[in-house]
């Protein structure tokens, strides 16, 4: 694996003495890795991240990992809004959707897998905190997108990646794919009405993990995927009862 040394000078010590337990992944959504290279070490644009991985493998290191880099801007996991403070964040070359999104090559996989592997060890970061920054920020974000084999890098071993039983009863009531998103860890507000950021944070469950349609609708396939993986992650997936339409809606209190 060739790391090059390319340090950028935005940065600073995580707050609060806080240690990464979180990766995060993203795609630069620039046009080449140059001009991404000099964005994330131009001190002007205060942006950066600890890694930088190139098309063709080639790994840029930025920012040392035990400090603070500025790669996840505004957004929340698990209760959590500084994901700078607690996050390892790694930046792939990639035009993005503005610039003609395309597959991550095999060498460009094969790098940041093993980078990805590597920062595991030394870093306490549990899977189902392996994440990409459309799901800590997806109203603003949506890398590194739907083409991101997200399982080939499970099946490495790093991070989550459901497969649900064909045959299981999904429940698609709303107020449960709600319930069980935030439970997960997406900063969504639990309704019982299928509004915008419920469709904005399904489209980032479905990048993530059910890449082959992005509707932003709960249906069968995306509500079996959630309930797969809220068991991976160790948790019995809560239930929630269907509205009596006869009454109000049951107060379910917290999550």
């Amino acid at each position: 694996m060739r790391i090059v040394e390319r340090p950028s000078p935005n940065h600073d010590e995580r707050r609060g003495g806080r240690t990464a337990d979180m990766l995060v992944l993203h795609y630069t959504g620039m046009r080449g890795a140059a001009a991404a290279l000099d964005r994330l070490c131009n001190p002007a644009a205060q942006v950066s991240a600890h890694y930088c991985v190139d098309e063709d493998g080639t790994i840029y290191r930025l920012v040392p990992e035990d400090r603070r880099a500025w790669h996840a801007g505004v957004g929340s996991w698990a209760g959590a809004t500084d994901i700078n403070a607690l996050s390892i964040g790694v930046e792939l070359v990639n035009p993005g959707h503005e610039f003609g999104y395309r597959p991550f090559p095999d060498a460009q996989m094969d790098a940041v897998t093993r980078l990805c592997q590597e920062i595991l060890v030394r870093q306490p970061i549990p899977a189902r905190r392996v994440l990409g920054h459309s799901d800590v920020a997806p109203a603003r974000k949506e890398d590194p997108g739907e083409l991101f084999d997200w399982a080939g890098l499970a099946a490495a071993g790093v991070g989550l990646y459901p497969m649900p039983d064909p045959s299981a009863n999904a429940v698609l009531d709303i107020r449960t794919v709600q319930t069980r998103l935030r439970r997960f860890g997406y900063g969504i507000e639990v309704t019982g009405v299928a509004d915008a950021q419920t469709a904005t944070v399904l489209r980032a469950f479905q990048r993530h993990f059910r890449p082959g349609e992005v509707s932003g609708i709960a249906d069968r396939d995306t509500a079996a995927r959630l309930e797969a993986l809220l068991i991976l992650a160790g948790e019995k997936p809560p239930q929630t009862r269907p509205r009596d339409r006869s009454g109000p809606a049951p107060n379910l209190g917290g999550i």
